[in-house]
């Protein structure tokens, strides 16, 4: 009866031992220890980007304005040409030839004018004969004028200052009026175009109080910035019906030529954020397209908030709504937690939870 006794004894202290360590075990699983940190506000900005296309100011066609060979081209494709230099020259000589005659005509007016005059003066003629020889010499300087003008059209020289694009014609080619020589852009001064949504350009006409002379960046094709900043000078009248988008034109300069007509890039404009709301990325998680953090209540427990986002920056959200000045929100764990569970936190500072995902940024 004393070794039963005994082994009851030994055999009740093991299972008040073990009993001890579960819950233990157990209370250690209630309560766990996660890092949090807290909202925290400073001015910021982001850059929106908006796909652009790059048009010159001015962009012709040059095309020939009489009938005729094509004789010479002095110009290259892809060359800067000056305002005046000649482009190209049509065969002139049927052109000459109806200068000589309008010119020999004209001369023969004015003998014919001159005789009148002379027996008007003696009043042999009446001055209707008169004003009659001087409307025919008229008309034929008028002639000699036109046939000069005809001839002039037969040189073809750049309108401005610009760089050509494809010869679309050959030495030798019979010409006909109106036929494409080539295309000139003066590359100089640059619009560029870019489209944006209704929103943001109801956004935009808030913040700029309806002004259009914000600075905005181009990155172009290559992912390099562009030297130059631009500025936007207006905004057309209607709204894509298709798109809901509206066209913003922005000016650049472009003086070391890097930029041509019809290149595509990305607009960046800025947009400040004065006293946003900032949290880490990576206290955020997603269900079914919405976005979601763990607030740590006052009781220590788990509360799941729907959260809305303004903007996005590198490893940081820009809250617009669902989180408070100071509350506790959880940075790991989240995947282990559920709501209702009661936590214990170490609470880090949000600068320094910054600091260390811009670390880990750079890095």
């Amino acid at each position: 009866m004393k070794m039963v006794t005994k082994l009851s004894i030994v055999l009740g202290l093991i299972a008040t031992l073990v009993l001890n360590g579960c819950q233990k075990h157990e209370t250690h699983e209630e309560m766990p220890h996660y890092a949090a940190t807290t909202p925290f506000r400073e001015d910021t900005s982001i850059l929106e980007p908006y796909v652009c296309q790059i048009r010159a100011i001015r962009h012709i066609e040059v095309r020939s304005l009489e009938k005729g060979y094509l004789t010479h081209i002095f110009i290259d494709e892809g060359q800067w040409v000056k305002k005046g230099q000649p482009m190209f020259k049509i065969m002139p000589n049927v052109y000459q030839a109806e200068l000589l005659t309008a010119e020999a005509e004209a001369q023969n007016m004015n003998i014919e004018y001159l005789n009148t005059k002379a027996l008007a003066d003696k009043n042999i003629v009446s001055p209707n004969e008169l004003a009659l020889a001087k409307a025919k010499l008229d008309k034929a300087n008028a002639q000699v004028n036109l046939a000069k003008t005809h001839l002039g059209f037969t040189d073809i020289k750049a309108p401005f200052d610009g760089i050509t694009d494809h010869l679309a014609v050959r030495i030798g080619s019979l010409l006909d009026e109106d036929d494409l020589l080539t295309e000139l852009s003066d590359i100089a001064h640059l619009w560029v175009y870019f489209n944006v949504p209704e929103a943001k350009y109801l956004d935009f006409i808030r913040r700029e109080k309806g002004k259009t002379n914000e600075k905005v960046q181009l990155r172009m094709a290559n992912g390099e910035i562009y030297d130059h900043t631009g500025v936007i000078e207006t905004i057309v009248g209607d709204f894509y019906n298709t798109s809901g988008n509206i066209q913003f034109r922005a000016l650049f300069e472009n003086p070391d030529r890097v930029l041509r007509h019809g290149q595509t890039g990305t607009i960046l404009m800025t947009v400040p954020y004065p006293n946003a709301m900032l949290i880490p990325q990576k206290a955020t998680f997603e269900i079914m397209d919405k976005i979601y953090l763990y607030v740590v209540n006052k009781e220590e427990k788990v509360e799941q908030r729907l959260i809305q986002i303004e903007a996005e920056l590198p490893h940081m959200f820009i809250v617009k709504s669902g989180v408070n000045d100071g509350e506790r929100i959880l940075i790991e764990g989240m995947r282990k937690v559920s709501p209702g569970d009661k936590v214990m936190i170490d609470l880090k500072p949000p600068q320094e939870v910054r600091s260390e995902l811009m670390k880990l940024y750079t890095e």
